[in-house]
């Protein structure tokens, strides 16, 4: 196999690294975000982490892994992107690690002001990894200032334009109403009842910012749409996308909330293709000078070096995706509170 096809092999497998931790974390980050709105009394708190805490540190393997791909497979992007996003990354490993640790406090000390104090720190948390994961694919895609050996020579301030914060936005609301729709499958009585105003009201929230960063994008980044010229079968997943989004409404109103739950993954694994079709072949795009961009083939390592990490991956993953699966048909049901619960 030839060293250009490697590096597209990787790029893919990246974007499927990329995927599989948006939809799995995803409902996990939406759940936390939705967490202090929905759940009114310590019962239905306690239910609402549950829902995820058997699962939560399994779905954050994938956003590991993806890290550790990118540095194996394209260290130069690597390098590019965590020097110049080095402040954002500090703060989203933060965030992460204070909504782990929210989870695990929370019932340590059984006041109420203790308990309000993790639970907003589990909102807290989980909205603003979210926002900085979608503010992350909003500079991918709008590109920031690079010199000619992909520094990053932009300030933190440039990280902040109005595209990237609609895109944070678009994600916050994105993911509260996949949590949403997973936390409906996962309670009953009162509680899912009142789930279901907030994912109405979340994919809403969604509708309005996917309309608004898709007129953005078009309108103002035409690059991102530069492949399809070159792939006309992009354009089936542009239409998969809208008929998932237009999916969930009408699942709702029917009441099969397992089958909304379905398009809201779908929407999120074509959002994910359309990123991956918006930015190759760059891994990070150069706002400021198109030649100084970090493309796959400028940042990939050795063939010998993809090629033992694809055999690695081709060996590995059938494993990590039958734990998972494993992982999921366990915990599968209504959530019970028990003594060993959060």
């Amino acid at each position: 196999m030839d060293w250009a096809t490697l590096c597209v092999i990787w790029f893919a497998l990246e974007g499927v690294l990329l995927t599989g931790y948006a939809i799995l974390d995803g409902f996990d980050l939406g759940v936390g975000i939705l967490h202090p709105f929905v759940a009114r009394t310590n019962d239905e708190r306690r239910v609402a982490m549950n829902s995820i805490g058997p699962l939560w540190d399994g779905n954050e393997v994938w956003l590991v892994t993806f890290g550790g791909a990118l540095f194996a497979a394209f260290p130069e992007a690597y390098a590019t992107v965590f020097s110049g996003f080095y402040s954002a990354f500090m703060l989203l490993l933060f965030a992460l690690i204070f909504r782990a640790v929210s989870m695990e406090f929370r019932s340590k000390v059984a006041t109420p002001r203790w308990r309000r104090f993790w639970d907003w720190s589990f909102f807290g948390g989980s909205a603003l990894a979210t926002l900085l994961f979608g503010v992350a694919v909003g500079n991918a895609i709008l590109g920031i200032p690079l010199d000619q050996r992909g520094n990053f020579t932009g300030t933190l301030l440039d990280q902040l334009r109005p595209y990237p914060l609609l895109v944070g936005a678009m994600t916050v609301a994105l993911f509260a109403m996949h949590g949403g729709l997973f936390l409906y499958l996962k309670t009953e009585g009162a509680f899912q009842e009142r789930l279901r105003d907030w994912m109405w009201r979340s994919w809403g929230l969604f509708l309005v910012g996917y309309m608004l960063a898709t007129m953005y994008t078009l309108a103002l980044v035409p690059r991102a749409t530069a492949n399809f010229e070159h792939w006309p079968w992009a354009a089936a997943v542009v239409v998969v996308n809208v008929l998932a989004v237009a999916n969930i409404p009408r699942c709702l109103h029917w009441g099969r909330p397992g089958q909304a739950f379905v398009s809201s993954c779908v929407t999120i694994a074509t959002l994910t293709l359309l990123f991956g079709l918006a930015l190759y072949p760059n891994l990070v795009t150069a706002s400021n000078d198109p030649a100084a961009s970090v493309t796959i083939f400028s940042a990939a390592s050795s063939p010998k070096t993809l090629t033992i990490m694809l055999i690695i991956a081709l060996v590995g993953m059938p494993f990590v995706i039958a734990y998972t699966a494993i992982v999921y048909w366990t915990f599968r049901g209504k959530v019970r509170l028990d003594e060993h619960s959060y």
